[in-house]
């Protein structure tokens, strides 16, 4: 079978000229069924850590081959090019992070959209016009790859999503809050839950803008959307943790709950009496300023949560700077942020031990500074686990790689470019046509996947592993995303096109050409069953012109992009 008799798009749309029997030694339903039943793992809530043991080995401090380099660009940057791999392999592991934490911000997505006039038209006040152009560009772009990549982690983290923004010049409102995490990044966690809680993105997503303080006259009560989701998804989880990860129970074995529905009714009154600065709806410059405090909307009563108690007529701002302090000093956040960031860039079954390890460093980065991004990355992406070779890990270790991620990577490696500097990738979140996923495009506050989700009824779910990804695959989608790159690949999308010019020679070998790229976008890890099948079928594709060779290179990379090995990064 070939890939075309899978494809859903009309035939007009897809198909690698002469390619489809070929490619048919590797069809999209048996690699739908591969994935599906190959991995998956733990509930929509918190589930048991994996019987993990560390190794006990101390990572390099530098790669030693291109495998190892581009393993560790897999999860710290966006793609592994060769002139990446040189850097790596020049600067080592730890001073290339350095390198990376000290790179300039490139132009913001506020000012891109400034610059291309995108305020000018009244109609794009209600619209998410060039939103998703800047997004596509800098995640493919942007030299600042590092920043770009935790900058994708943190929006599935803290969770603003177009899906839930019915406001004003929404399109710069996305910008403004994107930009924000970009700028704290790298800073502290305090400073980073700040910036986001007055941000107009997470005002507007989860009610904190507009909020009244209560009024017992008519039986008005502060909302708590934001005082509830602050604390469960962005901080401190549902159940008190050890340092490592796992649950505190009480003498019953009973998991012992963070917070209460109190809690969350003392805390909303601190999130009372904020709004727009300096609103204006014919110009969206309100959006990229902090919310600010009309303190006559702000609750003035006692309030009390988490252990403290705010005195009756504490001025606005005071009373939220103490909320903040109070929620990020909480022991649960350093191993509840550790472990997703963990999760969204090595693997999706972290270690009991790896998990401490991250936490360690979340409180204390050596210097007594709490919270500090750059230790906590370092932690993530240098730990003894990170660094090992996957072939001595366990089963149900690495991740799924995303399908934003995987599409990045594709035209990171192979220079696509934008002609006109629009980006017009466009809304990428169709599961029946596209990738299921979109930049900022999240369903639910949730993300698109928990980072709890099992698969039911798989043998990861029997060993109390998670596999957070699987919540958006499926047997439908997998082949979406096949017939998607499968287009992308050998035309591009919409006028962001790949550069194959310097693969053209080295598709004379077909052989080569592929293990060049299975190293670049699989470090190496695809079994030599699979290289074989894939080999054999680029080899019947005739290399007796640039034409045919271009159609040998668009086969292998589909073919690669299409394998549970490259799927799956470990």
């Amino acid at each position: 079978m070939g890939l075309s008799e899978y494809r859903m798009y009309p035939p007009e749309h897809a198909g690698l000229s002469g390619t489809d029997s070929a490619a048919g030694q590797i069809s999209s339903l048996a690699v739908a069924s591969t994935l599906l039943t190959a991995c998956s793992g733990g509930g929509s809530s918190a589930s048991a850590d994996p019987p993990v043991t560390p190794p006990t080995t101390p990572p390099a401090a530098s790669p030693n081959a291109d495998q190892e380099a581009a393993r560790f660009l897999h999860q710290a940057a966006l793609a592994a090019t060769d002139s990446d791999l040189a850097r790596v392999k020049l600067l080592g592991y730890s001073a290339w992070l350095d390198e990376q934490f000290a790179a300039p911000r490139t132009q913001s997505h506020w000012d891109w959209m400034i610059g291309n006039g995108y305020q000018n038209d009244p109609n794009n006040a209600n619209n998410f016009q060039g939103a998703d152009n800047t997004l596509w560009r800098k995640l493919i772009s942007s030299p600042d790859t590092l920043r770009q990549r935790v900058v994708l982690a943190l929006s599935e983290i803290f969770v603003v999503s177009m899906a839930g923004l019915p406001v004003s010049w929404r399109g710069f409102c996305v910008a403004a809050y994107v930009d924000t995490l970009e700028e704290n990044a790298f800073g502290t966690y305090r400073n980073l839950l700040g910036a986001i809680t007055l941000s107009t993105g997470m005002g507007n997503y989860l009610n904190m803008r507009g909020n009244l303080k209560e009024d017992p006259s008519i039986g008005r009560l502060p909302d708590e959307n934001y005082a509830r989701e602050v604390m469960q998804l962005f901080s401190l989880g549902l159940y008190k943790l050890n340092n490592d990860g796992s649950v505190q129970t009480d003498s019953a074995g009973k998991a012992q709950e963070t917070y209460s529905q109190a809690t969350v009714s003392g805390l909303a009154k601190v999130f009372t009496g904020w709004d727009y600065t300096q609103f204006n709806s014919a110009s969206p410059a309100f959006q990229r300023l902090p919310l600010s405090l009309i303190a006559s909307r702000h609750s003035s009563s006692e309030t009390s949560f988490l252990g403290i108690t705010i005195a009756a007529g504490t001025p606005g701002d005071q009373a939220l700077q103490t909320a903040l302090d109070t929620i990020a000093n909480h022991p649960n956040v350093g191993p509840f942020i550790g472990r997703q960031l963990i999760q969204r860039l090595v693997t999706s079954n972290p270690s009991p031990a790896y998990i401490n390890r991250v936490a360690l460093a979340f409180n204390d980065n050596g210097q007594g500074v709490r919270g500090d991004m750059k230790a906590v990355i370092k932690a993530v992406l240098l730990d003894s686990e990170a660094r090992a070779n996957p072939a001595t890990q366990p089963i149900g270790w690495g991740k799924l790689r995303e399908p934003v991620l995987r599409l990045v990577q594709w035209a990171r490696t192979f220079g696509a470019t934008s002609p006109t500097s629009l980006w017009n990738i466009g809304d990428t979140s169709d599961p029946g046509r596209r990738l299921g996923q979109s930049p900022l495009r999240s369903p639910t506050v949730f993300n698109f996947f928990r980072p709890g989700y099992v698969p039911p009824n798989t043998s990861l779910s029997a060993q109390g592993l998670v596999a957070p990804e699987f919540q958006i695959t499926n047997e439908s989608s997998v082949v979406a995303y096949l017939n998607y790159m499968q287009t992308a690949i050998q035309s591009g999308v919409g006028e962001v096109k790949a550069n194959y010019t310097g693969w053209l020679t080295l598709a004379n070998d077909a052989p080569a050409m592929i293990n060049r790229i299975a190293l670049l976008m699989a470090a190496g890890q695809l079994s030599d069953t699979t290289l074989s099948a894939i080999s054999t079928a680029v080899t019947s594709i005739a290399a007796s012109s640039d034409a045919a060779r271009l159609n040998r290179i668009n086969a292998a990379i589909l073919l690669i992009m299409a394998a549970p090995e490259y799927i799956v990064q470990k």
